[in-house]
């Protein structure tokens, strides 16, 4: 199938704006390769022989005595494994017996594998509403120089990188494309059983913001939803992670909602790390040869098809920039237009990801964004390591199975949605367009997660109601004051002020509200949850009020109205207005952490660049020539 006429533009139009950047970084890559003997050759000896005998003494010293033997004596691959594991958060919990299990799929196939490194793995629904929520953006940047420390040693010939969750998975992908020279690997664990319907948990939640149920009600609900090790089952930002990784090949097909701790499970987890050895020192194996622009859209298309996290309106500008890909809002907006809406998960519906994967699944989806031409199926992906083969995307029409024998294999996925209200295909879509739009304005521009917003309430026209701090519009509820119709202007919450935090704990509020037949909105340059959607939000909005954009200069009463269908936020002030003033921050950048993150919020980046620290991961070299 052609590719669709925009999905081809816009593509074009990235891959010629990032072509000096782009250069740069495979230039870079491909140093990394040719200084580590054997890293980007193949056939050649292992990375780690180029390390000195008192270098390479500390890299074996722990090592069983097999293990040392092949690292010693035989050309064997060396494989890291770079985790974000830990015991408290479910998602990541089950990571726990992977590296046993890794290694010893490695050693079947004549390879070695080390644990490298571990990365934080930070929970924004533990956080929410509290300090530690302040430095969970920042997470990701952390995460990526996390990774960039395990991979240092020059000792690997491959990685795979295991995490799941928000900010997580972003952040190893940016460190694993400063190391892209390697063949490199995302390995999922899978969602929790589903629980409590999504339905009811917001429901209890509305109810419990509207004093209707208790404390302990509350908790009873939520213990419901949130039950078991695995993922969230919602469709929120870990889970729209899964789903991109999956469709821009960085995992194997069909991995991503795989429940942890199933035979398929420990199947897929063997195969990809076999995968991955085997590609050791083959050039266009390398995660660096595999992700380009292509990876990039077809990561966006996926986001729009699904109504996806909004937050990867900061993830993917910002791993597509650690490639060398300057990707912008406006190239997803384009497709947005072109792209339709063919899932409906919680909170764009009733479902959850298991639901999701009943229905078809990823293999569904996949094939029908590749029959409407909407994504590039001539992209490397993990099923073609080590293979020698280049099948691309079309090996994602495949599903997962295990044969009589309990032997891994690959099988056609369904033809046609078990349940269309999840999962349809994209001649007949639950709307024609995607899930996300851009909002521009006299206030700036920014993002909006519409297919989770009922027709009725995209459009908003009411007077400001203006808070500095998410926990004053709570109050303010609380107390009763937010009866009727408004907007509410939530500021001083962007990258450079708080770091960004996500403000998830006033969707009940506001909902409430709304379910009182008031019409109601969000404008803020914070962010949302993932999982946030009915009331409409313009969120990330760019210039912030701490680098004095105009959001800084609207009071109460000012005239604001949100279209969502047009991608407008237009601003009525009430009076003449001085020029913006910096929010005075206070004590709310120090305690529990936070003033270890000073230097992050004086140098990171604006929302439509991902709010990154890192500005220029591609510089020109000094001695450039001169431009004729």
């Amino acid at each position: 199938m052609p590719v669709h006429p925009t999905v081809d533009r816009v593509t074009r139009a990235i891959r010629e704006r990032s072509a000096l950047a782009r250069a740069r970084y495979l230039e870079a890559m491909d140093a990394q390769a040719a200084s580590l003997p054997g890293s980007g050759n193949s056939g050649a000896k292992p990375a780690r022989r180029g390390l000195a005998a008192p270098n390479l003494a500390h890299a074996l010293a722990a090592a069983p005595k097999d293990d040392k033997h092949h690292l010693q004596v035989l050309p064997s691959p060396s494989v890291a494994i770079v985790t974000a594991y830990n015991d408290m958060l479910s998602a990541h919990q089950p990571y726990a017996a992977y590296p046993p299990r890794i290694k010893a799929a490695l050693r079947e196939v004549g390879a070695v594998g080390q644990v490298a490194g571990g990365v934080p793995a930070m929970c924004d629904g533990i956080t929410q509403g509290y300090p530690g929520m302040e430095l969970s953006l920042f997470s990701r940047d952390v995460i990526a120089m996390s990774a960039a420390v395990a991979l240092s040693h020059g000792t690997f010939d491959a990685a795979l990188c295991l995490g799941v969750c928000d900010k997580i998975v972003p952040g190893l992908l940016i460190g694993a494309l400063r190391f892209g020279h390697l063949p490199i690997a995302f390995v999922p664990a899978g969602p929790m059983p589903s629980g409590l319907p999504n339905a009811q948990k917001a429901a209890a939640r509305v109810r419990f913001a509207n004093g209707e149920i208790d404390e302990a009600a509350i908790l009873a609900s939520e213990l419901q939803a949130y039950h078991s090790a695995g993922t969230c089952t919602f469709y929120g930002t870990a889970n729209t992670n899964q789903l991109l990784m999956e469709v821009m090949g960085l995992h194997l097909p069909g991995a991503s909602f795989e429940p942890p701790d199933t035979a398929l499970r420990h199947a897929l987890t063997r195969d990809v790390a076999q995968r991955v050895a085997r590609a050791a020192g083959v050039p266009k194996a390398s995660l660096a040869a595999r992700f380009d622009e292509r990876a990039v859209v077809n990561g966006v298309v996926a986001l729009l098809a699904t109504g996806g996290s909004t937050n990867h309106t900061l993830h993917l500008p910002a791993i597509a920039a650690a490639a060398g890909i300057e990707l912008r809002w406006e190239d997803m907006d384009a497709l947005s237009a072109v792209v339709p809406l063919l899932t409906r998960m919680y909170p764009n519906g009733q479902a959850d990801v298991n639901h999701f994967r009943a229905a078809g699944g990823t293999a569904y989806l996949i094939s029908q964004l590749l029959d409407a031409g909407l994504i590039h199926g001539d992209v490397g992906t993990v099923f073609d390591l080590g293979t020698g083969k280049d099948v691309g995307l079309e090996a994602y029409r495949q599903r997962p199975r295990l044969s009589e024998a309990g032997a891994l294999e690959w099988v056609a996925g369904p033809e046609r949605s078990a349940d269309e209200d999840v999962l349809r295909s994209a001649t007949e879509p639950f709307a024609p367009d995607g899930g996300l739009r851009v909002i521009r304005g006299p206030l700036g521009r920014a993002v909006i997660k519409i297919s989770a917003v009922a027709p009725a309430h995209r459009r908003v026209r009411a007077r400001a109601r203006v808070f500095e701090d998410p926990l004053d519009l709570l109050a303010a509820f609380s107390a009763g004051e937010l009866e009727g119709d408004l907007v509410a202007v939530v500021r001083a919450q962007g990258p450079r002020a708080k770091g960004m935090p996500e403000l998830h704990k006033l969707t009940a509020p506001l909902k409430a509200l709304q379910q009182r037949g008031h019409a109601v909105a969000l404008v803020t340059d914070g962010r949302m949850s993932g999982a946030s959607g009915s009331v409409p939000a313009a969120i990330h909005l760019t210039p912030e009020a701490v680098d004095g954009g105009p959001i800084a200069q609207i009071r109460d009463g000012d005239w604001l109205e949100l279209d969502a269908e047009a991608g407008e936020l237009r601003w009525q002030p009430e009076g003449e207005r001085a020029p913006a003033t910096n929010p005075d921050m206070g004590q709310d950048v120090t305690g529990f952490g936070r003033e270890l993150f000073a230097i992050f919020r004086e140098k990171v980046g604006p929302a439509d660049r991902g709010a990154s620290v890192f500005a220029n991961l591609n510089p020109e070299p000094a001695s450039a020539p001169e431009p004729t």
